[in-house]
């Protein structure tokens, strides 16, 4: 590479030091300090040409080596690919290393936390329901637009939940300077009367209207088995049997769904408080998360049942997702 003023010549001839220097100029010029090829051939007095070719050089002999690290373990390539592969609007994976559960929650509920922010417009309606990973959202938020913030089902205990759905509710409300609309009642209850009778109470009737006529809303999605859904301990044995030979693969809010996301309903379902699919498919915005490869056939069969607009998960569930979702599978 001759000095400045002359094209490099071809081939991979060894550089003086006088080629190097302006070789190493010329490229921080451009990759770090972001400035133009007119910009950096009008600094040295040589062509715009010439500068490309200075670049093209640099990059093919080693000097220069782009790395995208993107904040918080984010996939960008992962990410659109998953999009692709399931047909969402959206999808955010985070490259989460071995890692306790509670570590991938938790940069989990930081992506959510963005995405709630950057979706909700003032005067909308966001409703929340409750997940681990939703409570811990609800302490990352910081900035909302005031809003109406709506539970979308009934509270349920959790081991390790240090706060309820009402909780989670009229905090995220506080965040954004809006009314919250909690349901005071448990999200599972003993028989379908009772359920019935619960709707009916002002409150609980109030914020499940509104729950018709969500903007955005944010759920968990969890398979149906032990130990991946935080209401499998809440049915009956012969309810679990009833909703596997139903085809149940999934839960969100503990509404069933099957492999192609249709619903599963049944003895279980009318025991529940809460928002039902369809108001979530009929729902614009449905940001939903999900973990672990264990729990990729129910977010693969939540995304085909059309309830969830963007899907926010691990690298492990987004990879098995994509086995699940490839052409020998279909």
């Amino acid at each position: 590479m001759p000095r400045r003023g002359r094209p490099p010549a071809g081939g991979a001839a060894p550089m003086g030091p006088s080629d190097l220097v302006l070789a190493g100029a010329v490229a921080r010029r451009h990759y770090v300090d972001g400035r133009s090829k007119v910009e950096i051939a009008d600094e040295f007095g040589l062509s715009r040409f010439q500068v490309a070719r200075i670049l093209t050089e640099a990059r093919e002999r080693g000097w220069v080596r782009i790395e995208i690290a993107l904040p918080g373990h984010l996939d960008d390539e992962l990410s659109l690919a998953l999009r692709d592969a399931v047909g969402v609007r959206e999808a955010v994976v985070v490259e989460a290393p071995s890692q306790p559960e509670s570590a991938t929650r938790d940069e989990l509920a930081a992506v959510v936390a963005g995405l709630v922010s950057e979706s909700v417009q003032p005067g909308q309606v966001l409703g929340l329901a409750w997940s681990r990973t939703i409570e811990a959202m609800s302490r990352r938020l910081q900035r909302l637009a005031p809003c109406t913030v709506v539970q979308l089902a009934g509270s349920i205990a959790v081991e390790g939940g240090s706060a309820g759905t009402v909780e989670v509710v009229r905090s995220v409300a506080a965040a954004a300077g809006g009314e919250a609309l909690p349901v005071y009642a448990p999200l599972v209850v003993e028989d379908a009367a009772t359920a019935a009778g619960l709707r009916r109470q002002r409150e609980i009737a109030r914020a499940l209207d509104r729950s018709r006529s969500l903007d955005v809303a944010v759920v968990s999605v969890g398979s149906w088995g032990p130990g991946l859904s935080t209401v499998w301990d809440a049915v009956t044995e012969p309810e679990r049997a009833e909703a596997l030979a139903r085809g149940a693969v999934g839960e969100s809010g503990a509404r069933l769904f099957d492999g192609q996301g249709r619903d599963v309903t049944g003895d279980f379902d009318e025991r529940v408080v809460g928002v039902t699919l369809q108001e979530l498919r009929d729902t614009p915005v449905v940001i939903a998360t999900a973990y672990g490869a264990r729990r990729a056939e129910a977010a693969l069969a939540a995304v085909r049942g059309g309830f969830v607009t963007t899907l926010v998960t691990d690298a492990a569930l987004a990879r098995r997702v994509l086995e699940l979702a490839g052409p020998s599978s279909s």
